[in-house]
């Protein structure tokens, strides 16, 4: 896909996984058992962003993360599901829910378990770093970014807003 001819256009809402695009996909676990995750505040400023022009976000993550509950109640209107294992059906629900056209959707994923979602929505978008199979698969327009996950959210919402 050439990137700088991508556009988004009418973007109502922008769904994202997790781990892999707020987060390096690094999961750092200590001697004691807690676990650490690190998220860039560029990419919380993105979210803010987005709300500030009145479009929709949501998380759709497999798994669960004290950092989505963080970004949750610094932003009580996005959208959260975490420890999904079925992503379209939650974002057929959350689509169905607000009445949105899934040509109107970006969704950035970058595992083989945000594929359906990729090829679901109008607007798919991974990371530069995003496993082969995402990059490789015949998903129509995919956007890649220029950025590696943990550094590339706020790219996607600079060129949506």
């Amino acid at each position: 896909m050439n990137n700088k001819s991508h556009e988004f256009n009418n973007i109502e809402i922008v769904i994202s996984d997790f781990d892999g695009i707020f987060t390096d996909g690094t999961l750092e676990v200590f001697s004691d058992g807690r676990t650490s995750k690190k998220i860039n505040y560029k990419d919380i400023m993105a979210v803010s962003i987005l709300l500030k022009n009145n479009i929709k976000f949501a998380v759709v993550s497999g798994e669960t993360s004290c950092a989505i509950d963080v970004l949750k109640s610094k932003f009580p209107q996005i959208i959260a599901y975490q420890n999904e294992r079925n992503k379209l059906n939650i974002v057929k629900n959350i689509l169905n829910n607000f009445n949105i056209n899934p040509l109107n959707v970006l969704y950035i994923g970058d595992d083989i378990n945000d594929s359906e979602c990729l090829q679901y929505v109008g607007h798919p978008a991974t990371v530069k770093d995003a496993h082969y199979k995402i990059k490789n698969k015949n998903i129509p327009n995919i956007f890649i970014t220029n950025a590696k996950g943990g550094q590339a959210f706020r790219e996607i919402t600079d060129l949506i807003v």
